[in-house]
């Protein structure tokens, strides 16, 4: 039963100082999957806190567009000239098989909320052929059915972002995107090679029904629901890498997988850790009056050299929270509002530190059309000269920036208007258009924040590719 469930799960940590300060870990699945088995007290910590803290800051649009850019192939370079002639034949098979199935793997209900499949396999994989072999990797791996169908619903941390906006809370990134990013690009030829050989044959056995995930997201799922603190998994939802280490590989092929698992856990997991660790020290340091919650990949709370870990070596008492334990914050929060969902705009509060400097206006609404990634980089360069030369007029203007208010302006369609698009970490939400309103021009991309990156990491496709983007 759920109740007991529930006294299982906790993936929270309390800091102990006064006020409390919270560690909590996230993964990278739809919320509705695991609302219901977090505790109360994590749920409270959260409403509690002043300050929320994730990975990364994704209401930035530059941050957007460095992970665009972050994911492609130096200018005029398309992965047919990149990848070997085989590898690159079966690849561009198995996406021609993915977009035929993917009508046949949607749900009614995506269907209901306006989630089309060529339009969903052209925002997750419209621009493959710009992207990098290792983003490519990641992309594919993605583009399996039980994935497909969880599209639509928001994951835990973006869920978690959204709710701290809805509650107006001061939010913050620990990490910047080049820090996620590099490591990604950091594996050499051979390894991408034998990383995307991997991934397709993959994906080749699944589709003839002769292959079985090793870590699904439903065996993800249920070691979180059961507050597993041991499970490896959570590293691999962590990282967004999948495991190559197979026992049936030739020696010299195990010896790869098990290079790129090690190479990951060094730049994907440890040093990240160390470095977010340092991070969430200096902003203790820095705002000891102030009650902060970080939530971050569950993997990085768990196994060796844990962000924990940093922590205790900086002398901080960190704790595990079990699910029964009350919270007790301290001071109370000055800045809490109830749980509202008014409109009223949302000021930022003082700069915190490590956190991208923010230009304090509020973007055009029908601009940042980069944030969708138009088909060829010529454009997103041309459109960020055209951004920053009405940037330079914005300043003027000296308005508070929405949390999540960037809007792309589509061509006018003969069919249904487009729904309002959420695109984080790689998980596409849709809003159902009001009704009544006739046809709108334009849809909202929400970037509040996710792994991500569970930014965690999963950045592989978190832009989203429509055909028809209008540039003023």
């Amino acid at each position: 039963p759920l109740s007991q469930q529930n006294e299982l799960n906790s993936f929270l940590w309390t800091i102990k100082r006064d006020p409390p300060s919270y560690f909590f870990g996230t993964i990278h699945v739809p919320y509705i999957r695991v609302w219901d088995f977090i505790p109360e007290n994590s749920k409270k910590a959260f409403q509690q806190s002043h300050i929320v803290y994730f990975e990364l800051d994704l209401t930035d649009p530059y941050t957007i567009s460095a992970l665009t850019s972050c994911q492609l192939l130096p200018q005029g370079k398309n992965l047919q000239d990149v990848l070997p002639r085989d590898i690159y034949r079966r690849l561009k098979r198995h996406l021609e098989y993915v977009k035929l199935m993917m009508p046949s793997w949607m749900t009614p209900d995506q269907r209901g909320k306006g989630l089309y499949a060529d339009y969903l396999f052209n925002a997750i994989a419209g621009n493959w052929e710009q992207k990098r072999p290792v983003w490519v990797m990641l992309m594919v791996n993605s583009l399996t059915e039980v994935d497909i169908k969880s599209r639509g619903v928001p994951v835990l941390d973006l869920f978690l972002a959204q709710e701290a906006e809805r509650l107006r809370k001061q939010t913050g990134a620990v990490e910047k995107v080049e820090e996620q990013c590099h490591p990604l690009n950091g594996l050499n030829f051979s390894q991408v090679v034998f990383a995307l050989n991997q991934t397709l044959l993959q994906q080749e056995s699944l589709r003839a029904g002769s292959f079985q995930i090793p870590y699904t997201t439903e065996d993800l799922i249920k070691h979180y629901n059961c507050g597993d603190l041991s499970s490896i998994i959570f590293n691999h939802d962590t990282s967004q890498v999948p495991n190559f280490i197979n026992a049936t590989l030739p020696a010299h092929e195990r010896i790869t997988a098990q290079e790129i698992d090690s190479y990951f856990r060094q730049e994907l997991i440890y040093k990240r850790n160390e470095r977010m660790g340092r991070r969430v020290k200096d902003l203790l340091e820095e705002h000891p009056d102030k009650s902060f919650f970080f939530a971050f990949g569950a993997g990085h709370f768990m196994g060796n050299n844990t962000v924990i870990d940093v922590l205790r070596r900086e002398g901080y008492a960190v704790e595990h929270t079990p699910a029964g334990q009350a919270i007790n914050n301290g001071k109370s929060p000055k800045t809490l509002l109830a749980f509202s969902s008014s409109h009223s705009p949302y000021i930022m509060s003082q700069e915190l530190p490590l956190h991208p400097q923010k230009e304090e206006e509020e973007e055009e609404e029908e601009f940042l059309p980069h944030l969708l990634l138009p088909d060829s980089i010529d454009v997103l360069m041309k459109v960020d000269r055209k951004y920053k030369k009405k940037k330079k007029k914005q300043q003027k203007k000296q308005r508070l920036r929405q949390f999540n208010d960037l809007w792309v302006r589509l061509e006018e369609s003969a069919t249904d208007p487009p729904p309002r698009i959420r695109i984080i970490n790689g998980y596409i939400t849709v809003e159902p258009q009001p009704r009544g309103h006739g046809r709108s021009s334009h849809t909202r991309t929400d970037t509040s924040s996710a792994h991500q990156l569970s930014c965690s990491l999963f950045l592989p496709l978190l832009t989203l590719t429509l055909h028809e983007i209008m540039l003023q």
